[in-house]
């Protein structure tokens, strides 16, 4: 098996790209933190002590470019940041379907849970409707562990 640098060669090759440090250095950073879903600032930062002399514009443009490609996934976690992760495409298991999202309302930590629960729902989908599921992304808000161990949690409310 490759080795995740010449993988994300690989992908950037087949993809028509170029292939740069700085795209590299981006596809091992969002891999590298799998539940960390990163703002672009955080990657910035993260590719930064590899590389100092890139720019945060450079960055920006290098998200944008793999996020199209679909080698990088956007998210809005409903903190007011755009996040990102390693998309399928970049993934080294090539999963189908993106992981679901638990969000504590109260934190904001987000936690990933990994089985693809509705496997189920698009079989009947497609049985019913004649209609084939080729993505979702399910996000699911509430309490933590630790925040409902709380005495004084904040409700918040989902808008």
């Amino acid at each position: 098996m490759p080795n995740k640098n010449e993988r994300f060669k690989t992908l950037l090759k087949q993809n028509g790209l170029k292939v740069t440090t700085q795209r590299i250095l981006i596809l091992e950073a969002l891999e590298e933190r799998p539940d960390k879903h990163l703002t672009a600032e955080e990657i910035y930062e993260c590719v930064k002590e590899q590389n100092p002399d890139i720019g945060l514009a450079t960055v920006y443009r290098t998200i944008q470019l793999l996020s199209e490609l679909n080698l990088i996934d956007k998210l809005n976690l409903g903190d007011g940041y755009v996040r990102y992760e390693i998309g399928q495409l970049g993934r080294e298991d090539q999963v189908q379907h993106h992981h679901h999202h638990l969000i504590c309302l109260n934190c904001s930590n987000v936690f990933t849970v990994q089985d693809d629960l509705l496997e189920t729902l698009e079989q009947r989908i497609s049985e019913v409707m004649d209609f084939e599921v080729v993505d979702h992304e399910v996000k699911l808000y509430g309490y933590c562990k630790d925040c409902r161990n709380k005495p004084n949690k904040t409700e918040q409310k989902i808008i």
